[in-house]
Formats: C-alpha cells, structure tokens, sequence
C-alpha cells in the first residue's frame, strides 16, 4: 500500500497522457491503417490545435470552446488538404509518402513558428478546471481528470462508428476492398478524403485539449509522432479499444516508468515497439517480395517480353544484338546456357555485353564509343570522373566555410550511400542507418580522445564497430518487408539515440563530443586544422569507400544482392540464401555508414547527438530518393544538395532552414520520382525505368516489375 500510495499519482498521470497519446493515435491508425497514408505530419496536425487553442484560450469555458472548434477545424482542412497532397502517390508505395510527409511537417512547423514564435506558449484554463481535486488523500488536477472522461467517452463514441453505422462500414470496405465500395456507388477517393480529414480533426481536437499536459513548442510535433508511432505499432491497426489500451501502457511506461525504473526507461518504449514488430515479421509467412503489395508479377518473364521486343526492333548488325535467342526470346550472355531463370537474373540480367549502347540512352550514343574495346566501361565511369575532377577542384574554388561544408557532405553522401545499398539494392528502405553512422562517429570521437589520431585507423576501427552493430541488430531487420522495415529501423535509431543521451561518460550525452585531438592523415603526420587539409582527406576516404561499393556492387555478389531484390521468390526456390545476402548487405552497408560517422567527426571536430538523429536519417534517405535509389553518384549528389541547402542557401535567410529543406522534400517526390538518375535517359528495355528507378517497395501493383538484377548505375 506504501508503494502504491508513493506512484499514485504518477500511475494517473500515466492515464491521463496514455488517454490524450490515444487520441492522436487514433487519428494515425486511421490514416494508415484505412486510407494507407503513413503520415509522418501527423505530429504537425496535433501542434496545429495546440498552438490555436492556446492562442485562444482566455480562462474562460468560451474560450475553451473557441480554441477546441478553431483548433479542430483548422486541423481538418489540414488533414484533406494531405489527402490531396497525398492523392498523386497513390501507387508509389509508402515510401513516397513518408517522404512527403515528412517535407510537409517541416514546412508546417517552420510557419507555425513564424506564425507564433519560438517559444512554448502558456496555456489558460476556465478556472473551474483550474484546480484540484482530492484522490485517495492526494490533490490532483480537476483538469487531468476531466480529460480521462472525455477520452474515455471518444473511445466509446469511436468504436461505435467504425462498428455500427453506415459511416463507418463504409470506411473499413474502403480499406478492405475499395473496388466494392465503388461498386455501391460510393466514391473511395471521397471517403479517403473524410478519412485523413477525420484524422486531422482528431489531432487538432487532442492538440487543444491536451495543451495543458504536452503544451505547444518546439520539437512538440516530433515527440507526438514519435509516441503515436510506438501506439500504434503495439496496438495494431484494426481495434481502436487495443489502440486504447496500448496507448495507456505507453503513458505509464512514460510516466511510472520514470519513477520506478528511470535507467531504464528511455529504452522501454522503442525497444517494445522493436519487439513487436520482429515478433510479427517471425511469426508472419516468409515475404515473396520486397513490397507492401504482396507478391509482384513475374519479374523474369516481364524481362524476357521486354529483351524479346527489343530484339525484334533492334537492326541486324548493330553492335551488341544477341547472335541467338531461346525460344522465349531470351537472349543468354556468354556462359549462362543452362543456368535456371533465377540465376540468370541474378548473375546476367540487366548487363550489356562488350560494345553495346547502355540501356536508357538510347541513339544518343556515339556509335564509336559502341566500337571502342571497354567503350560501355568508359562510358559509364564517365560521370564519376567528372565529379572526381569537380570534387578536387573545390578547395581552390570555394571560401574556407563552404569547403568545410563540403566535407559535411562526404560524409552524409556515405551515409545515403550506404542508405542506397539497403533501399536500392537489397529491396530494405530504412529510416534507422544513422544507428551505425553514430557508432562509426562516436567510436572516431573517442579513439581521438584516448590518443588514436591516425586517420586510417580510425576509419577501420569505426567501421568495424559499425559493423559488429549491423551484425546484430540485422537479424531483426532482414526478414521485414517494405513498412515494416522502415518500423523497425525507426526504432533501432531512436534507440540509439536513447543510448546517446545516456551513456554520457562516452558519448557526453546531450553536450556531445567536443575538444578531442585533431585527426592525423598518416603515421607520424601532424593534426589536421586546416579546413582544406581536413577536405582533402575527406575525399580520398570517400573516394576509396565508393570505388570499393561500386566494384562490390558491379560484381557477381551484387548481381546477386539486386536478383534478391527483385525476384526473391525464385532465387529461394533456385536453393540461395537470400537471407544471408541481405545479412551480409546489411553488414557492409553499415560499415559504410560507420566510415561517414568518422569523416563527420573528423572534418566538424565535435559531435552532437542530433547529427545522428531521425532528421538525418530522413535527409539520407532523401538523398538516395534524390540521385535515384540504384544510384550511387546520385546519392552523393543528393546529399550535397540538402547540405547546401541546409547549411549554404539557409545563410541567406537565417532561421528557415527546415522550410528550405521541406519544400525539397517535397519538389522531390513530384518532381524527381526516379531521382536524377532518371534524368539521364530513356527508357530501360521499353518498361520506363531508368538506372533510377524506385525499389520495388514503391512500385505499383499493375506496373512492371523491375529488372530483378538490373544494370548498377554508378
């Protein structure tokens, strides 16, 4: 009785916060669980309502009533405005949107806080609430209680509409088959449309009413999400009454947590949602395919119409037609005769045989680079040449600012390549790399501080520990598909920053790193200062790292990594072991992303947990989304860009960096839906797809698969 008399008051508060994370999850699930938007802006729509109703609150029950209305409203029109937003992405998969959502919410929140400043704001109460009660001998807010019973009552009123009226059966066809729905003459677009608005009043309504326990502020709209998300991973997406109940286990886990076991409980929340999700990927059948569609068309017999229908329009003699063909119209490469359809995927599709034009560029090609011996080698290493020349004429082009700035962005361009590795090739889209690129950052910090100064060791060091990390969290990942992946990423990363915040004797907690001796370029070198030294030696590390990616990537390992993307079905069946690739993958990628942790830290010379935070991890995979995600060039362009942007273009209007930055997120996706790599050129065997095509996790379900081991763009 003792004990619980001590927590009684932290367990209702736990209550309190579950009820009001309940009423933003609710909103969440309904988005993606029936209108199939994962919505990372939904943290965005609850400081929508927090911010109007604590500009309207007076004190008084009109006030109140005027803020709830405002608030709710202009969440709403918020949420069908994301539902048009939202419309064009459709049938690029989930990817696409999270994306958007994303580039959305940092929009949002920068206007919000030109809209009504930068701190949190004081939120009044009508004064009747504005006191306390007496709880089994303890005082506590009128307020807080008032809000469990209204919370409680919109789980019953909620659970009432999805189950037994007209309105609600109407949406969950709409999640379940939309083409009935239609077929009674109800318009799906429609109801989506009231779905996601439905969602944002939600959030807005819970935004008002929950001011007074998670006011309005900056990072309000990131920690909202972040909690909705783990509600929603450990409720599920189907009940609102275990949504309900999960989301009061998150409050206690938050709040009684806290007082009872507070080592703990930063790690409690990510690691249950981790949990549940690799409890739910093992328990589930083994994925076919890499996308949330479930299993594709045939990628191998897509393949052979579209090799076959360029053979046929492909002149006699032209350097590089296929002297025969099988009956199918496949054409073999040399040494595939006999090989089953998979490792013919795996090992031989999508290459070019000495002096044939590159796929995508079609006639543009001179005909002699055709004739030259290695003439596609040449041309495909083209581009890498001439960023190479770019990348070393920096340093006497730029101001000691931008070239530090430039170094910033070899290290994030591994990032995104290492992102590229996972996404692009092995099929894994991850919101969590900045786990290992942390690990590879931390480990550089702290060898400097302990006296190992010696760049290459260093950089080995790092990425063996980066590696080791990749190794074990790997299991956990790999056998996950599309959304899921993207889930349990989340959580792995926000783990790790739980672990940074609080291992403090290493990583220094929320001060970071700073102070540490300056990293030497070789043995018996002295410490680098100089912003170009510090460039330069940024450089030949990334220039080693990405020749290494791109020759591993090039050989038949890579063929066989991409083949596993593409066509997993049949390489199972074909005896592979898919799932010690995509180990393997996940491996390297990690150790790449280790190696762009330790240049950061070497060319910023201090290190601070939101450089390896979600941001970072969202602004990488922007980059691959942005170069094109088989795209390794791309990538490094991309990360350049955001850092430009970021960093350089943000210089000329202080203060609104995060709407730069989401207004390029959003260009992005419109704009660039294969990234610049699908720029470059044509079509890719008559199928509209480019070296920078989507994964497979953004295709829809009606297009062509993908080349299942296509060309490595570079």
């Amino acid at each position: 009785m003792d004990l619980l008399d001590a927590h009684l008051i932290p367990a209702v508060d736990g209550v309190a916060f579950g009820l009001l994370l309940f009423v933003v999850a609710a909103g969440l699930s309904l988005a993606f669980g029936t209108a199939g938007v994962l919505n990372l802006s939904h943290g965005t729509l609850y400081a929508i309502g927090a911010y109007t109703g604590a500009e309207l609150s007076d004190g008084t029950w009109g006030g109140l009533a005027l803020g709830l209305a405002a608030g709710t409203a202009a969440a709403c029109v918020a949420g069908a405005g994301l539902s048009a937003a939202t419309a064009p992405l459709a049938r690029r998969g989930h990817l696409a949107q999270a994306l958007l959502t994303f580039g959305l919410a940092l929009i949002g929140g920068d206007l919000l806080i030109q809209l009504f400043g930068a701190d949190e704001l004081p939120v009044r109460v009508p004064e009747a609430l504005d006191s306390s009660v007496m709880l089994l001998g303890h005082r506590y807010p009128a307020y807080r209680l008032c809000f469990i019973v209204m919370a409680v009552l919109l789980a019953a009123f909620g659970t009432w509409v999805l189950t037994r009226t007209r309105m609600g059966a109407a949406v969950r066809a709409a999640a379940d088959d939309p083409q009935m729905l239609a077929a009674t003459g109800r318009n799906p677009r429609a109801v989506h449309t009231g779905v996601l608005a439905a969602a944002g009043a939600l959030a807005g309504a819970a935004g008002v009413l929950g001011a007074p326990i998670i006011g309005p502020g900056p990072g309000t709209s990131e920690n909202v999400l972040m909690l909705s998300l783990v509600v929603v991973v450990l409720g599920g997406l189907r009940s609102l009454w275990a949504t309900f109940f999960a989301a009061v286990a998150v409050g206690e886990v938050q709040t009684l947590g806290v007082s009872l076991v507070p080592d703990l409980a930063p790690y409690l929340l990510f690691a249950a949602m981790a949990a549940v999700l690799v409890l739910r990927s093992r328990f589930a059948e083994p994925a076919t395919a890499h996308g949330p569609e479930g299993p594709a068309p045939d990628p191998v017999a897509r393949l052979r119409g579209h090799l076959a229908g360029r053979l046929r329009r492909r002149p006699r003699g032209t350097p590089g037609t296929a002297e025969a063909a099988d009956a199918s119209g496949t054409a073999e490469a040399p040494g595939t005769a006999g090989a089953s359809g998979a490792d013919r995927a795996a090992g031989t599709a999508g290459t070019d045989r000495a002096g044939a034009a590159p796929r995508g560029y079609g006639n543009r090609v001179p005909k002699w680079i055709g004739r030259l011996p290695g003439g596609t080698a040449w041309r495909q290493a083209a581009p890498l040449l001439v960023l190479l020349v770019v990348l070393i004429s920096l340093p006497a082009l730029l101001d000691a600012y931008s070239i530090s700035l430039a170094g910033s962005a070899l290290a994030l361009g591994l990032l995104a390549v290492s992102v590229t590795i996972l996404t692009g090739y092995a099929g894994l889209p991850t919101l969590g790399q900045t786990a290992p690129f942390a690990v590879g950052a931390y480990a550089t910090a702290n060898l400097a501080d302990a006296g190992w100064t010696v760049g290459p060791v260093q950089i080995v060091l790092s990425a063996l520990a980066a590696a080791v990390f990749s190794a074990v969290v790997g299991p956990a990942v790999i056998r996950a598909r599309g959304t899921t992946v993207l889930m349990i990423t989340l959580a792995i990363g926000e783990l790790t920053g739980a672990v940074v915040n609080q291992l403090k004797s290493v990583t220094g907690g929320a001060d970071g790193l700073v102070g540490f001796p300056a990293t030497r370029a070789l043995w018996g070198g002295e410490g680098m200062l100089e912003e170009s030294e510090l460039y330069n030696y940024a450089l030949v590390v990334a220039v080693v790292a990405v020749s290494v990616t791109l020759l591993v990537l090039r050989s038949p390992a890579g063929k066989l990594l991409t083949g596993t993307r593409g066509a997993e079905a049949r390489m199972r069946a074909s005896g592979h072991p898919v799932g010690r690739y995509l180990l393997v993958a996940h491996i390297c990628a990690g150790a790449l992303a280790g190696v762009g942790g330790s240049l950061m830290v070497t060319v910023q010379q201090y290190l601070s947990p939101a450089d390896v935070g979600f941001e970072i991890a969202a602004f990488a995979l922007l980059a691959v989304v942005i170069g094109g995600t088989t795209s390794v060039i791309g990538a490094l362009l991309g990360a350049g860009l955001i850092v430009a942007t970021r960093d350089w273009v943000a210089g000329s209007w202080p203060g609104h960096g995060p709407l730069l930055l989401g207004v390029l997120f959003v260009a992005t996706v419109y704009v660039l839906p294969r990234g610049l790599a699908g720029l470059r050129g044509g079509n890719d065997g008559g199928n509209g797809r480019s070296s920078g095509a989507p994964v497979p996790e953004d295709r829809p379900p009606s297009a062509p698969a993908p080349n299942p081991a296509g060309k490595v763009s570079p």
